[in-house]
């Protein structure tokens, strides 16, 4: 029994080296020409399209779950005029990221795993290889930066549909006043927070990519192994994305000093 948990420790830890090797070709794959301006766009196109909707609609019960949540524990310690602040940081800092990711993880990311999974046994790679040229360059580069970019886009988006649901259900269910949520987003607030959600969305994005990208080109067992492999390709882009958050978060609040202080 130990030997079968040492075993599968040590492929699993050889899986992990594998995509990190695989994440910087693609870094170095995305410089050398050509581009491919046509695979980018069109990948582009089809994440945002699957993305933005449930994307805006999963951002409003985020939003007001955090204002109602937050509203009720500044109104017990009296600390009314700190809620706008407090909702609006948590949505740009947290919720806006993780949201994003999630939906290009479960609705883009499973489509590519999905596409390359069957080029892959159908031996499409293979030939492509064969032929001399890149996979990585052809296929996997431009879908990676098609998630990257949407990614971004995304977190603006429901950056500001969060903010606005929580401005909605703090002012209009729970009775807050417009101006003093305003004016304490406006003191507590500072640039580097709209960055470090800026940046948290393009490595997440990056992450959703090349793990979809790394599962979609190794499947096994034939046509259910592509299965397996996409299910596989959003959980581990999950655990990924809450474990690079809880880093990143930990590294902005040693870095940079909060406001006012």
């Amino acid at each position: 029994m130990t030997i079968q948990v040492q075993q599968r420790a040590a492929n699993g830890l050889r899986e992990f080296g594998r995509m990190c090797a695989m994440g910087l070709d693609i870094i170095l794959a995305m410089f050398r020409r050509p581009y491919q301006v046509r695979e980018f766009v069109q990948q582009f196109w089809f994440i945002a399209s699957v993305s933005i909707a449930p994307a805006i609609l999963v951002s409003i019960p985020f939003g007001a779950v955090i204002s109602l949540q937050l509203g009720s524990l500044t109104s017990q310690i009296g600390a009314q005029q700190f809620n706008g602040a407090a909702s609006v940081l948590a949505v740009v800092q947290q919720a806006s990221p993780i949201v994003t990711t999630l939906i290009i993880a479960g609705a883009g990311g499973s489509a590519i795993c999905a596409d390359l999974g069957a080029r892959s046994i159908r031996e499409e790679i293979d030939a492509m290889e064969v032929l001399g040229v890149s996979p990585i360059h052809r296929l996997v580069v431009p879908r990676v930066q098609a998630a990257v970019c949407a990614s971004v886009l995304l977190n603006g988006l429901v950056s500001v549909v969060g903010v606005l649901g929580g401005y909605f259900f703090n002012v209009i269910v729970q009775g807050g006043t417009p101006g003093a949520y305003l004016a304490s987003f406006n003191a507590l607030a500072q640039l580097p927070d709209l960055v470090v959600s800026s940046v948290k969305a393009v490595i997440f994005g990056y992450l959703a990519g090349v793990v979809a990208s790394y599962r979609g080109l190794n499947p096994k067992g034939g046509p259910k192994g592509v299965g397996d492999v996409v299910n596989q390709s959003v959980v581990i882009t999950f655990l990924l994305l809450f474990f690079v958050n809880t880093v990143l978060t930990a590294l902005y609040l040693q870095l940079v000093p909060a406001k006012g202080t």
